[in-house]
């Protein structure tokens, strides 16, 4: 096995860790999505453009790992009923209903809180996973904005983890670019 298949085998795993960590009431709304190669590469110099564009180093920054990381994992929720609480923390006094859902800046919402917490509990449980097997990651909200952005996921709202295998984590001590 070299280390590309060894990524992709950690991948699989980290999305299987996502698809069984506990869900409110036992319903699962995540999804997932493992993208290497060419798509990966696409995100990354789109995230470098829109970076460019808007003037935002961050983006730029955040291209310029995944432009780097060996493969890119996505962990989103897509079509989520409401637990059915009328709790409030989605900014409503009673559950949303899904004509409420909508396009928004950059993902659709509102969303009910707790399957937004199901969604950080599969996140925790796949960066965990990649923790065990000394993948070095970094959750990332641009890259799946931009993943999403290409059509790369139909999640209604989306994380990406991008992986990477090195001496040094590609992560870690990033500067962020001046943008002119």
């Amino acid at each position: 096995m070299d280390l590309k298949e060894a990524i992709e085998l950690i991948g699989q795993m980290m999305a299987i860790s996502a698809i069984t960590a506990p869900k409110s009431k036992g319903e699962n709304f995540v999804t997932v999505e493992f993208i290497t190669g060419k798509k990966l590469r696409k995100i990354g110099e789109a995230m470098i453009e829109r970076g460019k564009k808007a003037s935002d180093p961050f983006y730029i920054r955040d291209g310029e790992s995944i432009l780097k990381s060996d493969a890119l994992l996505l962990i989103g929720i897509k079509d989520a009923k409401p637990v059915g609480l009328n709790c409030g923390g989605c900014g409503f006094e009673r559950c949303i209903r899904k004509e409420e859902v909508k396009e928004m800046r950059d993902f659709r919402a509102p969303v009910c809180m707790f399957r937004i917490l199901d969604m950080g509990i599969a996140i925790g449980s796949a960066v965990k996973t990649a923790s065990i097997h000394n993948i070095d990651n970094r959750i990332m909200y641009r890259a799946a904005v931009v993943a999403r952005e290409l059509g790369y996921t139909d999640s209604d709202i989306v994380m990406g983890i991008p992986l990477s295998v090195s001496g040094k984590s590609i992560y870690f001590d990033r500067k962020v670019p001046e943008v002119k």
